[in-house]
């Protein structure tokens, strides 16, 4: 039982803005970072869904979707309390993410979309397959070199530290 009435409950939960999803981004912006991945922009807003990081010379967008806000079939608890509500919220989030992915697809964009906990899980996974994308784009290394791989002898773009 809520403690406060339906409107005052509506403009207390109205007045809460998201603040994006900043500790799974700085966990992901540490590794590509650390790894050397570079050339990329954060929330560009000129860019359909705002993805969370952006690579515009490879046309490759990266989505880390929370796993509540997204629905995501491993982690979701939906809230016992409202349940019509939430069940509506994350109807709409889920093609909301639909709609974005195939617009950017149409205009030639790679859509890379990762749940929260697979960051948490393995980050470097993550970060291979960010830069398999890359890689398949034909992005540049990120030492600058087209003999990385040649001389490193693996099939990823980004040093192994």
């Amino acid at each position: 039982m809520d403690k406060y009435d339906k409107k005052t409950r509506s403009k207390i939960m109205s007045a809460i803005r998201s603040q994006r999803n900043k500790t799974t981004e700085r966990s992901l912006r540490a590794y590509l970072v650390k790894y050397g991945v570079r050339g990329w922009k954060l929330n560009l807003r000129s860019v359909p869904g705002k993805p969370d990081f952006v690579f515009l010379k490879a046309k490759v967008a990266v989505f880390v979707d929370g796993c509540f806000w997204h629905g995501c079939p491993r982690c979701l608890r939906i809230p016992e309390s409202n349940k019509e509500y939430w069940d509506r919220k994350l109807i709409r989030n889920k093609e909301n993410d639909t709609k974005v992915t195939a617009a950017l697809e149409q205009n030639g964009w790679k859509v890379l979309r990762f749940w929260e906990h697979e960051l948490q899980d393995s980050p470097i996974k993550v970060k291979d397959k960010i830069c398999e994308a890359l890689q398949w784009r034909g992005y540049p290394l990120p030492d600058g070199s087209q003999n990385y791989d040649r001389l490193h002898g693996n099939n990823l773009t980004c040093p192994q530290k």
